[in-house]
């Protein structure tokens, strides 16, 4: 028997306050400390950025990992809308929950990152466009991203308060906001790549590479389906649901297909360009470089198979391993493979990490709320399997 897809998704319920919602609660206490801080003032007080490392984890962590793993929502419009597996719908909900508190965080964080902060509004103020900047582009697509997600989980709102005349409404135009939905982060995800080959030889030549745009964006559909199979599994582990095992089996190969494609693309260009020599040498660079990789190759060893797709755990450890390669290639581009010369160095501070550490604290505690109180997991009987047959 299949699943039913379709089934309607409701509450989780249960209580808000338990350990996890409390200690996230005294995490993000802390960031907004920390933040206070920092805006009154300035970076020197809360951070270890410098003239040679003008941005630390605050853009590349929360900005630049932080959307990627944020890619759940996009990965799955893909599949269902289009590609038209509409088998997948009872994904796409979590998915996109995950991706809108991801996004929305990480576009608060860079504002932390802004040394005249207060004038963050120039960025949408057109006298101060600049139309031939990557950062500009990134600024504008994941703005635009941020509040289209915010129009495609609105139904899950306006489902809560019974607004049935509003939701049909917003139904005949939803298609447009899905179209962009997919579009625009395909667009910044590449550009943040392309990020990365603006800033020349100062990236290791490992990383440093004009199909880097191509990269990222692979990097980024890989990481959405990555994180969609961790989060599904600890929300199933936390809420004591059934696993959607027979969703994410077929999803599992489709991100292995596309993992596939991304180290084909990867290790080609290092070929052509003449580099993989440099992953050879004795260094903690290319330690790095073999760690990211490996995270990448994993997924094979623990779901290359039909059978190894239906074990929950396996599933789980292939998302991790996917989140983490994901993490590296970034980490490795924008830090630790990137060298502006004798003199400078960089590491986070503790204030740095622990406003890190609060927005992904903001980001568990928002899925916790959300999901218990508004219709976005899929209920329970969507995905009851009859008993085997006995001979």
């Amino acid at each position: 028997m299949s699943a039913q897809p379709h089934a309607a998704p409701a509450p989780v319920g249960g209580s808000l306050f338990n350990a996890t919602t409390l200690v996230c609660g005294v995490l993000m206490a802390i960031m907004a400390t920390v933040v206070v801080i920092r805006l009154f003032f300035g970076l020197s007080s809360t951070t270890n950025v410098n003239d040679g490392y003008s941005w630390g984890i605050w853009v590349v962590v929360d900005v630049f990992i932080g959307s990627a793993l944020a890619c759940g929502g996009f990965c799955m419009a893909l599949l269902v809308y289009i590609f038209n597996h509409g088998k997948y719908h009872p994904l796409v909900r979590p998915a996109l929950l995950g991706s809108l508190f991801g996004y929305t965080l990480a576009g608060a964080a860079i504002t932390f990152d802004l040394g005249r902060w207060w004038n963050f509004w120039h960025i949408f103020w057109p006298g101060y466009f600049n139309v031939n900047s990557v950062m500009f582009e990134v600024a504008a697509c994941i703005t635009l991203y941020i509040i289209v997600m915010w129009i495609e989980f609105s139904p899950v709102f306006l489902e809560k308060l019974g607004l049935r005349d509003a939701r049909r409404k917003l139904d005949k135009v939803l298609f447009f906001f899905i179209a962009l939905g997919v579009v625009l982060p395909m667009m910044h995800q590449a550009s943040l790549g392309t990020m990365l080959v603006v800033m020349g030889d100062q990236v290791n030549p490992l990383w440093q590479t004009p199909i880097q745009p191509l990269l990222y964006l692979l990097s980024a559909i890989t990481l959405g389906y990555g994180v969609i199979l961790f989060e599904s599994c600890v929300a199933a582990s936390a809420y004591r649901r059934q696993i959607e095992v027979s969703l994410l089996n077929p999803m599992a190969k489709v991100m292995l297909g596309i993992m596939a494609v991304f180290l084909v693309v990867r290790f080609a260009d290092l070929v052509v360009r003449g580099v993989i020599g440099d992953a050879f040498t004795p260094t903690y660079v290319a330690l790095t470089f073999w760690v990211e990789n490996a995270c990448l190759i994993a997924p094979f060893l623990l779901i290359g198979t039909t059978e190894a797709r239906r074990n929950p755990a396996r599933l789980f450890l292939a998302g991790i391993a996917v989140m983490v390669s994901g993490i590296l290639l970034r980490l490795n581009g924008f830090l630790i493979a990137f060298d502006t010369g004798p003199g400078w160095n960089y590491f986070p501070s503790v204030p740095e990490l622990l406003v890190t550490i609060g927005i992904f604290a903001a980001e568990v505690l928002g899925y916790i709320y959300i999901t218990r109180r508004f219709p976005v997991l899929p209920r329970e009987e969507a995905y009851a399997q009859p008993a085997p047959a006995r001979s």
